[in-house]
């Protein structure tokens, strides 16, 4: 046991986060007004995670300068079949298609929503090495062994304004870390927090674009 903490003092988990912003046009919102943050689901290899789409709602929705969120199941739901993975906008021309249609646009001012957010990426796990075995005997039982693997989550949110029907701008994250699951008797994983920093960076600079800082 003594050998499994003094690995897991030396090891630690690492993360690295890189952010990048490019804004169209200048972007501001009232306390009344809301926005939508959708994910992407279009693509054959991969969905936007639901749960990454919640994590960036919450962060953008609290805290300093937090603004209204609509849920996106929610939303989902009052626009169907709108902004079902085959129907749904992906361009903001095909956007003004859509408003053009009496009942989206009278449902889309109803939620007051002032902006959408479309979040297009995924996380995924690489470079896996080591292995850990376990065995139980008649003394007692115990894991021993070494792995490690590299996650990189990649994201971007493009954020389109409901008033001229076009877009603001984008921000992009990149998210990368190795963690560790060293056994001495008792495996003692540390893992880096990759798709969670993606979320929080993602999430605070979503919050100042639209806020126009």
């Amino acid at each position: 046991m003594l050998l499994a903490v003094s690995a897991a003092i030396i090891l630690s988990s690492c993360t690295t986060t890189e952010i990048d912003e490019f804004r169209q046009s200048a972007t501001t919102i009232n306390q009344d007004e809301s926005i939508v943050i959708l994910g992407r689901r279009q693509n054959n290899n991969y969905e936007t995670e639901e749960s990454f789409v919640g994590c960036v709602a919450d962060v953008v929705s609290s805290g300093q300068n937090s603004i209204s969120v609509i849920d996106e199941r929610e939303f989902l739901d009052a626009m169907f079949p709108f902004f079902e993975p085959r129907t749904a906008p992906m361009r903001t021309g095909h956007l003004e298609q859509l408003m053009a249609v009496d009942v989206a646009a009278e449902k889309m001012e109803e939620f007051g929503i002032e902006y959408i957010v479309w979040l297009d990426g995924i996380t995924e796990r690489s470079d896996q090495s080591g292995s850990i075995s376990c065995t139980i005997g008649p003394g007692g039982g115990g894991c021993f062994g070494f792995g490690t693997w590299t996650d990189d989550s990649i994201y971007e949110a493009e954020i389109w304004d409901m008033d001229t029907l076009s877009s603001v701008g984008s921000i992009s994250t990149e998210a990368n870390g190795q963690s560790y699951m060293p056994a001495v008797v008792v495996p003692i994983p540390l893992i880096a927090r990759v798709e969670a920093n993606a979320c929080s960076g993602l999430g605070n600079q979503l919050k100042q674009f639209i806020n126009g800082s």
